[in-house]
């Protein structure tokens, strides 16, 4: 068995400059295309709808009620993507830590990020071939893609505390958050005026080959901004390596194994990141389905979605930098805490939205880019505030497990419910617990005590 050589924790690592934080700000703006375009938009249409055509549905019907049956298993077509999210949040419970230990014991995490990115937009860009009834192909490079992207991000954020002290991280993960909603706009107003264009009314043919093209531009715009931040990024000293020139992907595995054992020591940070996975599961499951929702309930068109999740985005970002600014008077735990009460009320709200109403769907997609951001920003700059030294890879990979674009009960709760009333809306409403039990937990962190225990020094506010 290697052993490990700590660094001297004495010598200080070095400033991080203007250059490496644009670069950082950009992977956001790279990967965000992912989440808006992909994840958000066209993905939970454009696979339900393949789903549908492989049960035996018609294109373009309006409701269909067949099944699919992956591994033999009977799966009602409308349940099947909802799944597969579940099926992927449970396969990177095994695989995010992992890749966290490693970063935490690599010399070379541009490598590990850059390999992450462009596995994931590999897949997304193979979407090309999903045509047919080929959902076994799609739900496959789903899962490729959506692991990839969740293991590049835990490597990305690792590189936060890295980036500044305790009282600049809000606000530096703000701006990255903002930067990150910019990029995904602009991509996602793109294909907004491709499908506008070229949509040919009575061709549910023509939408869905656009959703699919719109898919594939997110693996491309993904795979090409990639190259900025891995240009101007850093690398820095691990906090500790392989002796001898052993495995770093072995001594990853049993340093992982050390974690789990001892963390125990950490209690305050645990309880955070279990009110996090509660709420921003909930978060995730908004974000994820709220297409599927609106076309499959709502009965809204492709164009009106786009448009929407394109308000939310550019509203995220001034949210994102507005929610910051207001955690430098009050404390990011405060105003995380407030942005869920707002989530309450958007579930609420959503509930009760008349369908084939695009002009209510606007308006709520414009509250929740209100508090989106930087709900999601504020809380991860928190829990870097309580993470150990020199572990940032490997807590940012359970934190990942319910960070961007990946939620598990959620979707699962959704899926199940619809399998069993056939609603959405009633799938909509069991989405209220995450956001309740996550705010009864976080109210409960002593957050300031939480932070001293894990050894680091408290911003001045909380």
């Amino acid at each position: 068995m290697a052993e490990t050589v700590t660094p001297d924790v004495a010598t200080p690592p070095p400033a991080s400059t203007a250059r490496e934080r644009r670069g950082w700000y950009l992977y956001d703006w790279a990967n965000s295309a992912f989440q808006t375009t992909v994840i958000t938009v066209f993905l939970g249409p454009f696979l339900t709808t393949v789903t549908e055509l492989a049960a035996g549905c018609a294109l373009g019907a309006e409701r269909c009620d067949g099944y699919v049956h992956p591994l033999g298993i009977r799966v009602a077509a409308g349940s099947y993507y909802p799944y597969l999210i579940s099926l992927s949040v449970f396969l990177t419970v095994f695989v995010l830590p992992v890749v966290g230990a490693v970063a935490d014991r690599s010399a070379h995490k541009k490598r590990l990020l850059g390999t992450a990115a462009f596995t994931g937009a590999g897949a997304t860009i193979a979407f090309a071939f999903v045509t047919g009834e080929r959902y076994l192909l799609g739900g496959a490079l789903f899962l490729v893609a959506n692991i990839a992207f969740g293991a590049a991000v835990v490597v990305y954020n690792s590189f936060l505390p890295q980036l500044g002290g305790p009282d600049e991280r809000d606000g530096i993960s703000s701006r990255g958050w903002a930067i990150g909603y910019l990029g995904g706009g602009l991509l996602l107003a793109a294909n907004l005026v491709a499908v506008t264009m070229l949509t040919e009314e009575g061709n549910p043919q023509r939408t869905l080959d656009l959703a699919r093209w719109s898919i594939v531009s997110a693996g491309v715009w993904w795979a090409a901004f990639t190259l900025v931040p891995l240009r101007w990024l850093r690398e820095r000293p691990p906090a500790a390596a392989p002796a001898g020139g052993g495995n770093v992907l072995t001594d990853g595995f049993r340093q992982l194994g050390r974690t789990l054992r001892e963390v125990k020591a950490y209690p305050l940070t645990l309880f955070f990141l279990l009110a996090f996975l509660v709420y921003n599961d909930g978060i995730q499951t908004v974000i994820t389905l709220a297409s599927q929702y609106g076309t499959e309930e709502l009965k809204l068109g492709q164009s009106t979605l786009i448009t929407t999740i394109l308000l939310v985005q550019f509203l995220a970002f001034g949210g994102a930098l507005a929610l910051g600014a207001l955690a430098r008077r009050i404390g990011a735990w405060k105003t995380v805490l407030l942005s869920l009460v707002l989530w309450t009320g958007v579930i609420i709200a959503a509930f009760r939205l008349p369908a084939e109403a695009p002009l209510p769907f606007m308006i709520l997609g414009g509250c929740i880019g209100l508090v989106l951001g930087g709900s999601q920003a504020l809380s991860r700059s928190l829990f870097s505030q309580l993470i150990p030294a020199g572990k940032e890879g490997e807590y940012y990979g359970f934190y990942e497990i319910s960070d961007k674009g990946t939620s598990w009960l959620g979707p699962l709760a959704f899926g199940l419910v619809f399998q069993l009333t056939a609603s959405y809306r009633v799938g909509l409403v069991s989405l209220l617990i995450f956001f309740v039990v996550g705010f009864a937990l976080l109210a409960a962190v002593p957050i300031r005590r939480a932070i001293v225990a894990a050894g680091n020094t408290p911003p001045r506010v909380l």
